[in-house]
């Protein structure tokens, strides 16, 4: 067991089974081992991939809803932070959204070796995914990390939660100082509230914040843009 994810958890008041540290575990094995194959990490080395994968990710735990949620993992790669997630809160849905079909069939594989019930895997892109019927503001959280500066990810994120009562978590490093004043126009746009920046405190990781956008009321329809509307401009 690794005491860094519960000290992590026990921020949020959880406590991590036994079966969940093996879960975690398992998950760092099949992600490692696959990006052997594919490129789904820069981080190759395990100890390290405990801390800035798992344990990254459990920073956000403090900031979930207390029971049952849905959450959306924007970008999420090789399943961080949605997978980790999933695992330590199982009362948690978590649709990972991950448009690169390589990575979205190991995102697959993974969730059914680790037979997590509670993950399902969207191959789409972002931007579709926030104008499907089935997705758009019907998640309390959407998460997004090492995806895109703020601007492109309100845009992704905020139409895809729920008006008044859902947020987009987006883990930003040392470049938020920057980030938050050229999205500020986005965010207005999109009905996002003022944003919160929380500290991140996990070792050997310099500048990390989770900046916190509260959806205000319903997203415009026209947003968010596709891909060829949009042709690489930011709100």
């Amino acid at each position: 067991m690794i005491p860094l994810w519960n000290d992590l958890a026990a921020r949020a008041g959880l406590v991590l089974s036994a079966e969940q540290h093996a879960r975690l575990a398992r998950y760092l094995d099949l992600l490692l081992e696959a990006n052997a194959r594919m490129n789904l990490t820069r981080i190759t080395d395990r100890a390290t991939a405990e801390v800035q994968h798992v344990g990254d990710a459990l920073t956000l735990l403090p900031l979930l809803p207390n029971g049952a949620h849905r959450l959306a993992d924007v970008g999420t790669g090789g399943g961080v932070p949605g997978i980790p997630l999933a695992v330590a809160r199982p009362d948690a849905h978590v649709v990972l959204i991950e448009s690169t079909k390589k990575k979205a069939s190991f995102l697959a594989s993974a969730v059914e070796a680790l037979e997590l019930a509670n993950v399902t895997v969207d191959d789409t892109r972002a931007e579709d995914a926030g104008l499907s019927p089935k997705l758009r503001e019907t998640f309390d959280v959407a998460t997004a990390r090492a995806v895109a500066t703020l601007d492109w990810l309100a845009e992704w994120c905020l139409p895809l939660v729920k008006p008044k009562t859902g947020k987009v978590l987006a883990m930003k490093g040392a470049r938020v100082a920057e980030e938050l004043p050229a999205a500020a126009r986005a965010i207005k746009l999109l009905n996002g509230g003022e944003p919160v920046v929380h500290p991140v405190d996990l070792p050997g990781s310099e500048h990390r914040v989770i900046v916190e956008i509260p959806k205000r009321g319903r997203t415009d329809p026209r947003y968010p843009r596709s891909a060829t509307v949009a042709k690489g401009r930011a709100l």
